[in-house]
């Protein structure tokens, strides 16, 4: 059978974005912890949970390569998932408004968020664009994920922001976070609706 080197490299850059989400989702978690800060805490969960989800697929692609149903499987479980973590999401952004006290982010963990944000978002909105309807099961599960991972990326952005850069009092504030915080657990939500009822084409 001939090699999809399509799928291959869809699969080599899911690993090496596996290492990379592991190792900023460590970081996320230590910074929540001390900073006191629930959203820290619950961003680094929610990367490590992608990251295992990503771990999955790889894994199973490189140990089931030719059963379409099992693809199916794991993009609905995918989906499953993301429906789940937009629920601990939303707790997680209403906990953070309510509770979290406005702290300045070091310069470093700034630039690391916003590099790590940009960088996702692009990827994923490229990619995204290049996925066709035939796309396999598989493939369409880890774009889903990188743009899950890239839009709470985005918001963890604005919160650091927000409390870094002098301009808008604290109601101020906490608005823009609850509507971007509202804004991107509605995404991670139909995103794992779309993997659910998604079926895809078998090739």
């Amino acid at each position: 059978m001939k090699k999809d080197y399509k799928r291959e490299r869809v699969i080599s850059f899911a690993t090496v974005s596996l290492i990379i989400n592991m190792a900023y989702a460590i970081g996320n978690f230590l910074l929540g912890l001390f900073q006191k800060s629930y959203w820290f805490m619950t961003s680094g969960t929610y990367y490590m949970v992608l990251g295992v989800m990503r771990f999955a697929a790889v894994l199973f692609y490189k140990r089931r390569k030719e059963s379409y149903r099992d693809e199916l499987f794991v993009q609905r479980f995918s989906g499953i998932m993301l429906v789940f973590l937009s629920v601990v999401l939303s707790c997680s952004v209403y906990l953070s408004i309510r509770l979290d006290m406005a702290r300045e982010i070091h310069e470093i963990a700034m630039i690391t968020i916003a590099l790590y944000a940009f960088t996702k978002m692009t990827l994923a909105v490229i990619k995204t664009v290049k996925v066709k309807k035939t796309e396999s099961p598989l493939i369409t599960s880890l774009r889903c994920i990188s743009l899950s991972d890239a839009a709470v990326s985005i918001f963890s952005l604005q919160r650091s922001m927000l409390v870094s850069f002098e301009g808008m009092t604290a109601k101020e504030i906490t608005l823009m976070n609850s509507l971007t915080g509202a804004g991107v657990c509605l995404v991670v939500l139909v995103l794992g609706i779309i993997l659910i009822k998604r079926k895809g084409e078998q090739k």
